[in-house]
């Protein structure tokens, strides 16, 4: 087994310990926002269409049904505070991707590709248009993302993608030694500031008429099918003649989908701003999004403000499938982390970590969400974004709204809407099986992106992965 280039320059523990040394545990994104309170929902009200969840998905879906229908009475249940969860905590990578990238689309669905791309594409449209119609301050800027070559074996991956760069080239757009070679999407993504979008859609939805209601924990659902759905709260009812659940990474309300995801946590650091000699010591200059060619890959970008936000690598997953906020706090990761960010950029020697956090992401097998109903046709759901849900969360939410209208439309005779992923097994052998994929597709980075045995297995079976 080889080495990779973050064990073969590894730098100074001293510059990590410095770096660290004053870094507060907290999300630099919820940090840098002012909230609206929403009340909590202590009564029994009847509402048209009730949304369980305050992220980009449920705000999403309760924004897309007002445009459809002004007069519908939408109500959306949050169990904590607006955004706080994955839509407040995550890298801010706006991607057209429907499918957890090019590849992994490829290989589940051929003969869809061209399609879901281009779909991919006017949502991602349709999000830069909501943003100008509506006035939403988040930061939006639509740079695109280079991936990195950091490895010689990932030059020959990038080499036949449109917007390749040699090593000259991508030196040109971002200085780090590690960059071998690069591939610049400059169309496919955009930079947002995640926290100022998330609630941004939430004044958006109330502005139409959406009542939002804050900590009020959805605990289950009653109902068959035959009249409204019950939502039931700790404190109070909605009597609803359709329900979209956005629970994202949360356990389901609905047991069917109980083993569908698990919650992998993900972990990230922010720095402090960049002086203007530090900036220009790696140029970057067009702000795109990075993100490297490995299994575990690392992705960063720019804030508003030149800091950068530097995540990704470990992926760890929990006995149990819990989501708990003391596995937010794993020093391990973050040193890590720490460790690859001045391997990456070492003429920032003495740059300092203002933030650092982690957020649980809802993976699942295919790791691009999957869509479905309940109670013949009165509940919608949409989930599994594993990671991707910051753009795809808009079409998700158009998805559960075509389904609970009944209709037939182009994203619902999709083959990737009609058809579920893989569940995973129950414990023990979840645990066993993810962290055995987990050193699996470590092994391949190590030795040279060569899937073995238990890869080449799970990509038969169509739980393998390749973004």
């Amino acid at each position: 087994m080889g080495t990779t280039v973050f064990e073969r320059r590894r730098p100074n523990p001293t510059i990590v310990d410095n770096a660290l040394r004053d870094t507060a545990f907290a999300v630099f994104w919820l940090d840098d926002v002012q909230r609206v309170q929403h009340p909590p929902l202590t009564a029994t009200i009847d509402a048209d269409l009730a949304i369980v969840g305050g992220g980009y998905t449920g705000l999403w879906t309760a924004i897309r049904a007002k445009e459809r229908d002004p007069q519908r009475r939408v109500v959306l249940l949050e169990a904590s505070r607006v955004a706080w969860a994955a839509t407040g905590r995550n890298g801010g990578f706006c991607e057209a991707s429907l499918t957890h990238g090019h590849e992994n689309g490829l290989s589940r669905w051929p003969d869809e590709i061209d399609q879901l791309e281009r779909m991919g594409l006017e949502n991602l449209d349709g999000i830069e248009d909501s943003i100008r119609r509506y006035g939403i301050d988040a930061d939006f800027e639509r740079t695109g993302q280079l991936a990195l070559a950091v490895e010689p074996h990932q030059v020959e991956w990038l080499r036949e993608e449109e917007g390749f760069l040699d090593r000259e080239a991508v030196q040109a757009e971002v200085h780090s030694d590690t960059y071998l070679a690069g591939s610049w999407d400059k169309e496919g993504c955009a930079m947002v500031h995640p926290a100022k979008l998330g609630l941004e859609l939430a004044r958006v939805a109330a502005d139409l008429g959406v009542e939002i209601f804050e900590q009020s924990r959805v605990q289950r659902l009653d109902g068959d099918g035959s009249g409204a759905v019950t939502v039931v709260t700790d404190r109070g009812r909605v009597n609803a003649q359709r329900v979209a659940l956005a629970t994202n990474v949360f356990p389901s309300l609905l047991k069917r989908n109980a083993l569908m995801t698990v919650p992998v946590y993900d972990y990230v650091l922010m720095t402090e701003p960049l002086s203007t000699e530090q900036l220009a010591s790696i140029g970057w200059s067009n702000r795109q999004g990075l993100a490297d060619s490995a299994n575990q890959f690392h992705y960063y970008r720019l804030s508003a403000d030149n800091r950068i936000l530097f995540g990704g690598y470990d992926a760890i997953y929990h006995f149990g499938g819990k989501v708990r906020a003391e596995y937010e706090d794993r020093m391990e990761s973050h040193r890590k982390l720490a460790e690859h960010f001045f391997t990456t950029f070492p003429q920032l020697e003495g740059l300092r970590f203002t933030h650092r956090w982690a957020g649980a992401i809802d993976s699942c097998s295919r790791f691009c969400a999957f869509y479905g109903t309940a109670r013949k046709g009165r509940i919608a759901y949409a989930t599994g974004f594993t990671g991707l849900g910051v753009g795809a969360s808009r079409f998700g939410a158009d998805v559960m709204l075509d389904k609970l209208a009944g209709e037939k439309t182009e994203r619902t005779e999709l083959e990737m809407v009609r058809k579920k992923p893989i569940p995973f097994p129950p414990e023990p052998a979840a645990a066993m099986g993810v962290n055995m994929v987990r050193a699996a597709m470590d092994r391949a980075d190590h030795n040279e992106g060569r899937r073995g045995p238990l890869l080449k297995v799970l990509d038969a079976v169509g739980m393998g992965f390749d973004s």
